[in-house]
């Protein structure tokens, strides 16, 4: 079969060949007509945007109009050309000798650049400018955007570079400042529905509304994603392709049955909402793109909830639109940024998971079991309503937690009598004005722990109930539990950190609770103050089986806090790093 019987699909075969043909893209064609009409055309260009919006063609069109003679001959730089010259059609066909198209992406080398910047210094062989259009600019090296910025800065004056790119902060600043940036945008989905419908009309297929809809939304504002998912649906559909059989195409489930389970999962109903799962899963639909399709629902009622107007989307069927509408007017927006902080967790949940449709019923499980969780306003609200639980109706017990409460500072210790025998592991010989530095117990204890020595501070904080206490000298009462060689170790790790004899004994009575016990003291007195809140307490009752875990002062959560505010140095990061710098 001859290339020009060959079939074409529908993205190139529509493809724009003068700026009148291009859609939603008006203030660059503004700006384009402008220049050229006032003869202040740039001698470089740089095309950004997300895929399929145009970035090729308009560099393509660009060229067209630079080297357009008219059908006469006698034409010159135009923002129509007549796609009837030499040009034009060379240019169309991808033959014409001076509008050279490289693909960066496989010519990203220093050696390529160099054989550009040769090309660039001869002149025109048949058109009126030599134009390079570089696709994929930001994929160069850097050292090919090195040997390309002299040329680029002063180019011959016979010679345009246009480039287009979908990463246009890879590319190097150096590079940006020598060109004119267009930023092409997503097309709306009013404009993509109304150029689907032509292109439909014109291929003589039959597309129904809500088919077009859906190949908008899924096109995300590319043109031509919107073309191939049509020429896929065409096929797909031998004759007029509906909306389901573009939702089966795509693999999408039905949005009103998603719409019903988002419902059945705000109100809380597990069992009808996983029958429904179940029933969609049967019918082809993908548990990942469920679980995606109930997230989208979730931010565009949540939008719809802040913007009323958002509902009014022309992807939208009005039936959707009226429900998406009646929902936001229910839901509260906790619920709502909950459901949405739950379903990305899922997700993720889902593509790690052995089984999709097993991890995806956990998530509704889970999603059904707190819709109807009051927000934490409703909540204390409705427990400072509520009446104080009398006096021994709390859940009983002090409740087991990992509360932190830091150790408490010693009292200081008198000499207390021995009543039993005394073990000394060591007599201090040193003058004390060489020990001043460790004047409290506290911090002996500080020296145990910026030593690492945590099996000794274990031991000392649980074993050791600390009688009486001088620079160089410990006395102590071991706890029940504590190992007998503990004065012995102590005594001689302190001697080889500190370059001093310690005496370290043991007396049988007298002494004050260890570290340890004084800290559960201290926790179990503020868990209990914390028990005796009304507020807590009600939260207690209202919610049995709740424990307090953990007490702090508001002093602690200001000074967490903050430091979690204080700018963290990242050591790979380079203070001169420049973001824009590939």
């Amino acid at each position: 079969m001859s290339d020009e019987k060959a079939y074409q699909v529908l993205a190139r075969k529509y493809r724009p060949q003068t700026f009148a043909d291009l859609i939603g893209q008006e203030a660059m064609v503004r700006t384009l007509k402008n220049a050229f009409a006032a003869d202040r055309i740039a001698h470089a260009f740089v095309m950004t945007g997300v895929r399929g919006v145009g970035k090729t063609t308009t560099a393509r069109i660009i060229a067209k109009g630079l080297n357009c003679v008219g059908p006469d001959g006698n034409g010159g730089p135009t923002t129509e050309p007549c796609g009837l010259c030499k040009p034009c059609i060379g240019i169309s066909e991808g033959r014409f000798f001076d509008v050279l198209e490289i693909d960066a992406a496989s010519s990203t080398g220093v050696d390529n650049i160099r054989e550009l910047n040769s090309m660039a210094n001869t002149r025109p062989a048949e058109g009126r400018f030599k134009i390079f259009i570089i696709d994929e600019v930001h994929m160069l090296s850097i050292n090919a955007f090195n040997a390309l910025l002299k040329t680029l800065e002063e180019p011959r004056g016979h010679t345009k570079f246009i480039m287009a790119t979908t990463e246009i902060r890879k590319v190097p600043v150096t590079v940006l400042s020598r060109c004119q940036r267009f930023d092409l945008k997503r097309i709306e989905p009013e404009v993509m529905m109304a150029h689907l419908s032509k292109v439909a009309d014109l291929e003589g297929a039959k597309l129904a509304p809500d088919a077009l809809a859906l190949i908008t939304r899924a096109a995300e504002g590319s043109v031509r994603d919107a073309m191939s998912l049509m020429d896929q649906a065409i096929a797909h559909g031998a004759g007029e392709t509906t909306g389901d059989q573009v939702r089966a195409m795509l693999g999408l489930a039905d949005r009103g049955r998603t719409l019903d389970l988002f419902d059945l999962i705000m109100k809380g109903e597990a069992a009808t909402a996983l029958a429904e799962l179940s029933a969609q899963y049967a019918d082809g639909a993908d548990p990942m793109a469920v679980l995606r399709d109930l997230a989208e629902i979730t931010h565009w009622i949540s939008v719809i909830k802040i913007n009323p107007a958002a509902a009014e989307d022309p992807t939208t069927p009005p039936d959707e639109q009226s429900r998406g509408q009646d929902m936001a007017s229910r839901l509260p927006m906790r619920a709502l940024t909950r459901m949405w902080q739950m379903l990305l967790k899922a997700i993720e949940e889902v593509a790690l998971a052995p089984n999709a449709m097993m991890a995806a019923e956990m998530a509704v499980i889970r999603l059904t079991h707190v819709a109807d969780l009051p927000d934490p306003e409703t909540l204390v609200r409705k427990l400072s309503d509520s009446p104080r639980p009398p006096a021994g109706a709390m859940p009983g017990g002090a409740p087991a937690g990992g509360g932190t409460v830091h150790a408490p500072r010693l009292a200081p210790v008198h000499a207390a009598p021995t009543r039993g025998p005394v073990m000394t592991a060591a007599a201090p010989v040193l003058a004390e004005s060489q020990l001043q530095v460790y004047a409290s117990f506290e911090q002996v204890i500080e020296l145990i722990r910026a030593k690492r020595d945590m099996l000794l501070l274990n031991e000392v904080e649980t074993g050791l109930r600390l009688v009486r206490y001088a620079p160089g000298r410990i006395e102590f009462e071991p706890a029940p539990g504590a190992k007998p060689d503990l004065a012995a170790r102590l005594g001689q790790r302190l001697q080889g950190w500190t370059g001093s004899r310690w005496g370290v004994s043991v007396v049988a009575s007298g002494g004050q609770p260890t570290i340890a016990e004084a800290r559960n003291t201290e926790l179990a007195e503020v868990r209990a103050q914390a028990a005796d809140n009304p507020l807590v307490q009600a939260i207690l009752t209202a919610f049995p089986g709740a424990k307090i875990t953990d007490v702090r002062s508001p002093e602690a959560i200001t000074a967490e806090a903050a430091e979690a505010a204080l700018p963290q140095a990242d050591p790979e990061v380079d203070d001169d790093w420049d973001p824009f710098e590939a």
